[in-house]
C-alpha cells in the first residue's frame, strides 16, 4: 500500500505513538477523579500533553490548552463563542466545512474573501477592505485542497491593527508549519491530533489566548468545582467536561513530540520534496493539470490534479484498488473549490507525510498513468 492522503489523516505514524496509548490503556485511568496512582498517571500525561503543545505554539500557559475531540470540535467551540451574538463574520475563501456549515448555524452574515489561488496579496487586500465593522474574522493556515499557504501573518497584523478577534484553522499546517498563537494575537488556534502531529484519530487542541472568555460547548462533570451546577468559569475545565481521552492524549503527546524532535522545517521540506518530483512525473500524463505554485513557499506537500476527460472519483477509486490511497472529490470544502474553479469537477488529492519515501513516488505514478489509460478506454469502449 502506498498511502498518499496524510491530509485526511497521517494513518503512518511513530512507533512511540501505538506504545503510548498501550501503555496509557494498561495505566492510566480518570485525571481529576482520585488521588491513586493510577488518576494521578493521567492527570501527568494530560497535563503534559497540554505543555508540550503549549511549548510548540506559543500558548505560555497550558491550562489555555484544551483537549478536544478534533479540530472540528475546537473550531466549534471558538466560533460558537465568538459568533453567538451574531454579526459580521470575515473568512477567506479556502475554508473547510468545519468552519462555514459552523458559521451558517449561528447568527451571522458571512463575507467571504474570494482571492485566486496563489494570489496571497489580493487575499490580504480583501481582508484590509472588510475588516472594519466585523464581529471576528476567520482564516485558515494552509487550504486542505491545494496545499496553498494563505498570508496569515500579514492577516492577523491587520486583525490587530482592526481590533478584530481572530480564528486560525490550522488542520493543515500544525506540524509543518510555525504557529505562535501569542506572537499572532489571534483569539483562538484549532488543531487536530491526527494529521501533521501525528496523533490518535479523535484528538484534537483549542489554543485560547489570554483574553479568550469561550462558552461551553458541552457541560457536565470536570472533576472540579462539583458543588456548582454552572461549568467552573476557569479554562481548561470549563471547555472539558466528562472522562478525558486519557490514552488518545498519551498518543497525541508522543506526536507533538516526534514533531517537536524532527523539526517543523524538516518535516516541511520533505514534504515539498516528495510533492515537486511527483508533479514532474505526472507532468507527462495527456491531459492533466496540476494545481501548482510558482513559488514553493506558498504551497505544503499537498497536490491536487484534474485530468481532462475523466472522472476524479472514479479515478480515485481505481487507484484504491491498485493499492495507493489518494482522496477524490470536494474534500468538505466547496469555498476552497470555489474559489480554484474547480466545484464542478473537484479534483484528485496526493498528500505527503513525514513518512511517505520517495520510492513510493514512481509506483504511484505509473499506477495513476495506467488508470486514466483505463478510465479513457472504457469510456471510448
Amino acid at each position: 500500500m502506498i498511502f498518499l492522503d496524510c491530509a485526511a489523516t497521517s494513518l503512518q505514524k511513530p512507533p512511540a505513538v501505538a506504545r503510548a496509548v498501550s501503555e496509557a490503556l494498561r495505566t492510566a485511568a480518570s485525571p481529576g477523579r482520585g488521588s491513586y496512582a493510577a488518576a494521578e498517571r493521567a492527570a501527568e500525561l494530560v497535563y503534559q500533553c497540554r505543555s508540550e503543545a503549549a511549548g510548540l505554539f506559543g500558548v505560555s500557559d497550558p491550562e489555555r490548552v484544551v483537549l478536544t475531540h478534533s479540530a472540528t470540535h475546537a473550531l466549534n467551540l471558538a466560533l460558537r463563542s465568538l459568533g453567538a451574538g451574531g454579526g459580521r463574520v470575515v473568512l477567506s475563501g479556502w475554508e473547510h466545512n468545519a468552519v462555514t456549515r459552523t458559521l451558517a448555524d449561528l447568527p451571522l452574515e458571512q463575507d467571504v474573501v474570494a482571492a485566486p489561488l496563489f494570489r496571497p496579496e489580493e487575499l490580504v487586500e480583501g481582508f484590509r477592505r472588510r475588516l472594519e465593522g466585523a464581529a471576528f474574522a476567520v482564516c485558515t493556515q494552509v487550504s486542505n485542497v491545494f496545499g496553498y499557504v494563505l498570508p496569515l501573518s500579514d492577516i492577523a497584523a491587520l486583525c490587530r491593527e482592526a481590533g478584530v478577534p481572530l480564528v486560525v484553522d490550522a488542520s493543515q499546517g500544525a506540524g509543518c508549519l510555525p504557529l505562535n498563537l501569542e506572537a499572532l494575537g489571534a483569539q483562538y488556534a484549532a488543531l487536530p491530533g491526527h494529521k501533521g502531529l501525528y496523533g490518535p484519530q479523535g484528538t484534537g487542541l483549542l489554543l485560547c489566548a489570554p483574553e479568550a472568555r469561550p462558552a461551553a460547548l458541552l457541560t457536565g462533570g470536570t472533576g472540579s468545582e462539583s458543588l456548582l451546577q454552572t461549568m467552573p468559569d476557569f479554562l481548561p475545565d470549563r471547555l472539558e467536561p466528562g472522562t478525558h481521552n486519557v490514552c488518545g492524549a498519551a498518543g497525541l503527546l508522543a506526536g507533538l513530540r516526534f514533531v517537536k524532535r524532527t523539526g517543523c522545517g524538516s518535516i516541511l521540506r520533505h514534504e515539498q520534496t516528495l510533492r515537486r518530483r511527483m508533479a514532474q512525473l505526472l507532468s507527462n500524463v495527456e491531459g492533466i493539470r496540476l494545481f501548482e505554485s510558482p513559488d514553493p513557499a506558498l504551497q505544503t506537500g499537498v497536490l491536487s490534479l484534474t485530468v481532462q476527460d475523466v472522472d476524479c472519483e472514479a479515478l480515485g477509486e481505481r487507484l484504491g484498488r491498485m493499492g495507493v490511497c489518494v482522496r477524490a472529490g470536494l474534500h468538505c470544502a466547496p469555498l476552497a473549490h470555489q474559489s480554484a474553479g474547480t466545484l464542478d469537477s473537484g479534483t484528485l488529492r496526493l498528500s505527503f507525510s513525514a513518512f511517505n519515501r520517495a520510492s513510493e513516488l514512481a509506483p504511484a505514478a505509473e499506477a495513476l498513468r495506467r488508470c486514466v489509460e483505463a478510465l479513457r478506454s472504457g469510456a471510448r469502449g
